[in-house]
């Protein structure tokens, strides 16, 4: 089944507008829903929206209202923000340009979509400026309302096509310097930073695979519902031992060690792979 568009819209840089078709990277295909039931009857719990003055009320009923003062409510509809916009709702307002890495992977909202040009006179523009961007080494930051709502979202090309990631405010992330203040700020060692080094460096993962990285949550969640449809007992697998806290250079030794003699590091619960055997290009002699 083709996947379905998510938004329809233009990037804009400067005069030039690139149309667009947004589709969401986030694949939730595969998540498994739990239904909330009454503990002693199994039995569905049911959500009712009721008003003090008079009872239970329906959906279209139901409005947004924001308290301005003690029992005092002023009625907001959400859709009418757009009416205070400069800007039209449909585009992507690039800022400018940045280099990667100038955004900490901690303002990525988790939230991402793939643009696609929408239809052939957008085609030329799209490809120029992925190319454009992907020649320069460079990310652009931009603004767009999604859902109703204006985003600031960071633009990278990835082998031709265009990512668009939602971020963060800034303000709506909490401030490292709270956290900062409560690291230890004791000397190290110059042995000690020694060895952590080279345990870092005997744990290099020299062919890393992210794709073998893999949410197992929802195949142990089916497991257990077929054990539970199919009646059967659910064995409590044993608790792993507490690690043992040892002497810090004793422990960063022994880590090393390890680490050393351990086959070549790769992604978890992946076999390593041989490289591909190089072709030799064989070359004819022509016959006079």
């Amino acid at each position: 089944m083709a996947p379905r568009t998510s938004w329809k819209g233009f990037i804009k840089l400067s005069l030039v507008s690139v149309p667009v078709r947004a589709f969401t990277s986030n694949d939730t295909g595969e998540e498994i829903r739990l239904n909330q039931l009454h503990k002693e009857c199994h039995s569905r719990i049911r959500y009712k929206k009721v008003c003090p003055e008079h009872g239970e009320v329906k959906a279209p009923e139901i409005v947004s209202g924001y308290e301005y003062a003690k029992d005092q409510y002023v009625v907001i509809d959400t859709q009418e923000v757009s009416k205070l916009r400069k800007e039209p709702d449909r585009s992507v307002r690039l800022d400018g340009f940045i280099k990667p890495g100038e955004i900490d992977p901690l303002y990525f909202a988790g939230k991402g979509y793939y643009l696609l040009p929408d239809g052939k006179p957008g085609e030329q523009a799209y490809s120029l400026l992925a190319k454009g961007m992907q020649q320069a080494e460079v990310y652009a930051v931009a603004k767009v309302v999604l859902s109703g709502r204006e985003q600031l979202v960071l633009l990278r090309p990835v082998e031709g096509v265009l990512v668009l990631s939602v971020l963060s405010y800034p303000k709506k992330v909490k401030s490292l310097d709270e956290f900062v203040r409560e690291v230890p700020d004791g000397e190290l060692r110059k042995d000690e930073e020694k060895l952590t080094q080279t345990l870092i460096d005997a744990s290099f993962l020299e062919e890393f695979d992210f794709q073998s990285y893999e949410d197992d949550y929802t195949e142990k969640l089916s497991e257990l519902i077929q054990l539970k449809v199919d009646g059967k007992e659910v064995v409590q697998a044993p608790d792993h031992e507490e690690p043992k806290i040892l002497n810090l250079m004793d422990a960063l030794k022994k880590s090393v060690a390890e680490a050393q003699t351990s086959t070549k590091k790769m992604a978890p619960s992946v076999k390593a792979k041989k490289p591909a055997a190089k072709k030799k290009a064989a070359t004819k002699k022509k016959s006079g």
